[in-house]
């Protein structure tokens, strides 16, 4: 039997109305070993069947942040796979909580790995097979197998994205220690975080996280209003001012969290904060206004900035990054043909032209080599191996970014997630957290 996805089925124009077999992970091959992480279980999976005349009814209803929420992705996957997409741009916390409290009110949550130790005991995202992903085996093994550069990543402050990639079976909501058959997100962009700044006003090279609390920049600095996250800018800010030194900072004690939002009420009371943002445009519109001239930061709203014509580095700190990753999950509600759909998006996002989209705004892609089908030569060898621009950059929204000649902030990926000092969390002192960053920010 030939394996035909439903994207392809749909683009060659066969009947409508007439089901078609899918056999995405059954037709003489076994797809399940060879998609699969090593030491996942043998258990090959049979598409289903579709009716192509159904599939153009279905809409999947997305939850996520407006990193990833973007109309021209929209537009792209509807064209290619023949259903509809909406999509919801949240904040963070709006997103975990609908994810967690509203099952009913999504198909496709859109979050960081981070956000599983709250997401996943909910029980409303339900196991995603992997053998079901035709390019599983092909993801960075950052996320399929705790490795950076083909060594295994042994210690790491704060949630590593392996830690929570992998549920135990099907219908559990405990996380495995070991790659099995049954996936809690599909990952498909991460990266490593830094502080961002304005050279043209800042007027000299900022390499250190501690100049946050600079009072150079007093009234002109701005830190996220995320607890998970902004706890571990801070954090990073504390370590490299000398003020503090944390057993682990993506899992402080409580006398840790104590001391570092005391050390943050003491900057909010001295007027170093100029405000706090929650998302991706208003931090974007504050770099660009000349309100802050130093801030926590993600890569594509400095690259927003820069499109503006506006000059904004993303610095590679001496202290190291912090590092995140985000990925797709399934509500428990999905099923049938709309659950076929949505392992259609997945197997789609994974081809390569989001990954080169959303590339071009600095984030990385979980199977880079298939982004790169969709880049130009240049454009890889600057996003992703730190060379020289041998053309103009544009953002993937046609906008210049860079002259021909420029060299990505940081280098190249090797260099930048090579020097991930912690990544995004979620604490065992969760809660405490939350009430400490939320007297913090009342104060």
């Amino acid at each position: 039997m030939t394996r035909l996805s439903r994207r392809k089925l749909m683009k060659t124009g066969l009947a409508a109305g007439a089901a078609f077999t899918v056999a995405r992970c059954a037709s003489g091959t076994n797809t399940a070993q060879t998609n699969a992480p090593s030491g996942t279980p043998n258990n090959p999976a049979t598409g289903p069947e579709v009716n192509t005349n159904q599939i153009k009814d279905v809409t999947l209803r997305f939850i996520g942040t407006g990193v990833s929420q973007i109309n021209e992705i929209r537009d792209k996957a509807q064209e290619d796979l023949g259903f509809k997409l909406q999509m919801r741009a949240l904040s963070t916390e709006e997103n975990n909580q609908i994810a967690i409290s509203q099952p009913g009110q999504y198909d496709i949550f859109d979050g960081e790995f981070f956000s599983l130790p709250l997401v996943v005991p909910s029980g409303n995202l339900q196991a995603i097979d992997v053998s079901k992903i035709t390019e599983f085996d092909k993801i960075v093994p950052i996320f399929t197998q705790g490795k950076f550069d083909g060594t295994p990543v042994e210690t790491s402050q704060g949630t590593y994205p392996f830690k929570v990639m992998y549920l135990t079976d099907q219908n559990s909501t405990e996380f495995a220690t070991e790659p099995t058959n049954w996936a809690t997100l599909l990952p498909f962009q991460y990266n490593a975080d830094t502080l961002g700044y304005r050279p043209d006003l800042v007027n000299r090279k900022i390499e250190s996280w501690a100049e946050l609390f600079n009072p150079e920049f007093k009234g002109k600095t701005s830190i996220l209003d995320i607890p998970s996250i902004g706890i571990m800018d801070a954090a990073m800010v504390a370590e490299a001012s000398g003020l503090m030194k944390f057993g682990d900072k993506g899992n402080m004690t409580r006398e840790e969290i104590d001391q570092i939002t005391d050390l943050l009420k003491e900057q909010k009371r001295a007027g170093q904060f100029r405000a706090f943002w929650k998302t991706f445009d208003e931090s974007v519109n504050l770099m660009s206004s000349g309100e802050v001239v130093l801030q926590s930061m993600w890569s594509p709203a400095v690259t927003a900035v820069k499109s503006q014509g506006i000059q904004c580095i993303y610095a590679p700190m001496k202290e190291g990054y912090r590092g995140w990753g985000g990925g797709i999950g399934l509500s428990k509600n999905l099923s049938g043909i709309n659950l076929d759909a949505a392992y259609e998006y997945m197997n789609w996002m994974l081809d390569g032209w989001v990954g080169a989209f959303l590339g071009r705004q600095g984030y990385y892609s979980a199977v880079p080599e298939n982004a790169k089908k969709f880049m130009s030569q240049a454009e890889y060898d600057f996003w992703y191996e730190g060379k020289p621009a041998a053309e103009d950059m544009i953002d993937p929204f046609g906008k210049k970014l860079e002259s021909a000649g420029a060299v990505r902030d940081g280098g190249s990926f090797k260099e930048r997630m090579g020097n991930v000092v912690v990544w995004n969390s979620t604490m065992d002192e969760q809660q405490y957290l939350v009430q400490k960053w939320n007297e913090f920010v009342a104060s």
